[in-house]
């Protein structure tokens, strides 16, 4: 039996290529936020696994003991000043630096001020979404999207998100996780339906361009770009999906029977461990 032990983070992901599997690393960092650990998930399927939650939340900014995780890991202090837990994060068209009254100034340059691309994805059904350049396609393999397609390249976030307004008018934004953990998705011609919500709504992005003034290389449509094939290590999906919750149970067992998104497929049900980012854990195999 090998036993580990830290602070719970995001799980890391490498894509290859359509053809073979995303390799996942669970990832736990120690008292002082080095990575301690990076245990490869994918050798580990059918093996049983027994995560004990150590009764301690460390925040993932600042380092401070907390008793409540915020926004997926921060303390509330960060929660209520960081400009990464912003309403404008969920909700780009939000954005409110130009306004001169963004939390983080720099912050915002280096993170917003940058290329996004909206896109659309089938994790549970078609979706459109947003994202930074240098996230492709990690976001897709969080989402747990099977395929992908790139649609707009836009200069800043803010510009993401005025096109993902747009495009919410047909399509939505959320994945329904549990249809999509139970693999129930089938695939679809994402480039067909690429052509025909461009079609749908060339003008209201034309015109939302003619307003703003923009120049031509703030809002790029993408038609040329190659759709994007995602395959997962998972052996078997449940038909129900129960899902575990750290603060409500400390104690979650069960077989490794697959890894998709950011959730562990247990024969016994299913974590999320985006969710328990900074919970100290107590990890057997």
């Amino acid at each position: 039996m090998a036993i580990y032990q830290g602070y719970l983070r995001k799980m890391r992901v490498h894509y290859e290529s359509a053809e073979k599997p995303v390799e996942y690393w669970l990832t736990m960092a120690e008292d002082d936020e080095c990575e301690q650990q990076a245990l490869l998930l994918n050798s580990l399927l059918e093996q049983r696994i027994r995560i004990r939650y150590k009764e301690q939340i460390r925040c993932i900014a600042c380092a401070r003991v907390s008793k409540k995780s915020f926004n997926q890991g921060y303390c509330y202090p960060c929660f209520s000043r960081l400009a990464a837990c912003d309403k404008c994060i969920m909700s780009p068209q939000k954005c409110h630096y130009e306004q001169g009254t963004c939390r983080e100034p720099q912050w915002g340059e280096s993170h917003c001020m940058q290329s996004h691309y909206v896109y659309l994805a089938n994790s549970s059904g078609l979706k459109v979404g947003i994202t930074r350049g240098d996230q492709l396609p990690t976001r897709w393999i969080d989402q747990g999207a099977i395929q992908a397609l790139p649609i707009f390249k836009v200069s800043q976030r803010y510009y993401s998100g005025l096109i993902e307004v747009i495009y919410k008018q047909q399509i939505s934004d959320r994945t329904q996780w549990q249809r999509m953990l139970k693999g129930q998705v089938e695939p679809i011609d994402l480039l067909k339906h690429q052509q025909a919500l461009y079609q749908q709504f060339y003008e209201p992005i034309e015109q939302l361009l003619a307003e703003r003034g923009l120049a031509e290389d703030a809002i790029v449509h993408l038609d040329n770009e190659a759709m994007v094939e995602i395959q997962y290590p998972v052996i078997s999906y449940p038909t129900k999906v129960k899902s575990f919750n750290l603060d409500k149970q400390a104690l979650v067992e069960g077989v490794l029977m697959g890894i998709k998104g950011q959730y562990l497929i247990l024969d016994t049900g299913v974590i999320n461990i985006r969710k328990f980012s900074a919970y100290q854990v107590e990890i057997e195999l």
